[in-house]
């Protein structure tokens, strides 16, 4: 579960009871059970907090939206300072592959955020979309923007 990813050593407050591992998200402001899952989302919440300087108060966890009637909940969205989406995370356990389907998911949840990028991740692999709302057209990156590039 504790695999190393490709994202920097965070610093994350993890404790065990009862044979079973928990994580602080300083996000949500509370133990949630560390999932393999979970462990790649908290790496990334402190990527883009340390690393992409997005302010914290500006980065929601398991944000739940309605897609079809449906209620689904995004990893990670990062809002510019007037609350408008600007990038949504989808994040994977180590062991699912980022794939097309992965990429329909969050493709989905931007029909209803319009965001002008895109992050999947499983930990080691990580796809950055950028989307011409215009042209409709997804160009892909080397590398996530940061806080600053992501509001031009």
């Amino acid at each position: 579960m504790f695999s190393p990813l490709s994202f920097p050593k965070a610093d994350l407050k993890i404790t065990k009871k009862e044979s079973v591992f928990y994580v602080w998200c300083i996000v949500r402001k509370k133990k949630l059970v560390l999932t393999p899952e979970e462990w790649v989302r908290q790496h990334v919440i402190h990527f883009l907090i340390n690393e992409k300087n997005v302010p914290l108060g500006l980065l929601a966890s398991e944000f739940l939206i309605s897609v079809n009637g449906l209620s689904r909940r995004c990893d990670l969205v990062v809002f510019d300072i007037n609350k408008i989406p600007l990038l949504i995370v989808e994040c994977k356990s180590v062991e699912i592959e980022i794939n097309e389907k992965v990429l329909h998911q969050i493709a989905q949840y931007n029909f209803k955020l319009n965001t002008s990028y895109l992050f999947l991740t499983n930990g080691l692999t990580n796809v950055t979309c950028k989307i011409n709302k215009d042209s409709k057209n997804i160009s892909y990156y080397r590398d996530l923007p940061n806080f600053k590039e992501l509001n031009k």
